[in-house]
């Protein structure tokens, strides 16, 4: 096995997870990181603490506690995939004839209708296929549970149609409306229309 450099080491410091850390680890966990995050961020929070000769002793001492804790959640994660698996979620928006939609269903959509039916997944564990879904059709979605668990949700999107407003003239035939325009631009002008062109001829100098 290749050994770190000396200069990649001097840029991580080891530590030990004193509580779960989205994106990091779990209780209990040894991790490496920037000196900046522990320092300001992790260490004054509590949430770890520097690996060390004490700190090892300590957290061995709680291995039957985290142990415990693992298993719970173990058996949740169990039953949050059983409680996904039963469930199918609908979702309808605007679709073309081609059943294309107008938009997109999104992972945060997704998650949105779980919670509607008592189920709370963050969106970055729910896997929608391309990230974005188009199209209507029948769609199985993957969520990541605890360590390798995996659940499959069954997702139906459906299109709902758009009408297109349609006004009283263009209900009318077209021939119709463009012998109502032809008309129109036949009529005889109105005594108004006569006199304003006599005086537009009379300033033009053509009386």
């Amino acid at each position: 096995m290749a050994s770190i450099p000396q200069h990649k080491r001097s840029l991580e410091m080891k530590i030990i997870l004193n509580q779960d850390v989205p994106n990091l680890g779990e209780i209990g966990d040894v991790k490496d990181v920037a000196p900046g995050y522990a320092r300001n961020f992790l260490l004054p929070r509590d949430m770890a603490v520097v690996y060390n000769t004490k700190s090892v002793v300590l957290f061995a001492k709680k291995k039957n506690e985290i142990d415990t804790i693992k298993e719970a959640k173990r058996l949740s994660s169990i039953s949050l995939k059983e409680k996904i698996e039963a469930e199918e979620i609908s979702v309808s928006m605007p679709a073309g004839a081609n059943g294309k939609l107008y938009g997109a269903v999104n992972n945060a959509m997704i998650a949105d209708e779980l919670l509607k039916k008592g189920i709370e997944i963050d969106r970055k564990k729910i896997e929608v296929p391309g990230r974005a879904i188009k199209n209507v059709g029948a769609y199985k979605i993957l969520i990541h549970l605890y360590e390798k668990d995996e659940a499959v949700l069954r997702l139906s999107v459906a299109g709902q149609e758009v009408k297109a407003e349609r006004t009283e003239e263009s209900d009318q035939p077209r021939k119709q409306r463009v012998r109502r325009v032809r008309a129109e631009a036949a009529e005889p002008a109105t005594d108004e229309e006569q006199a304003a062109a006599f005086e537009a001829a009379i300033n033009a100098g053509q009386m």
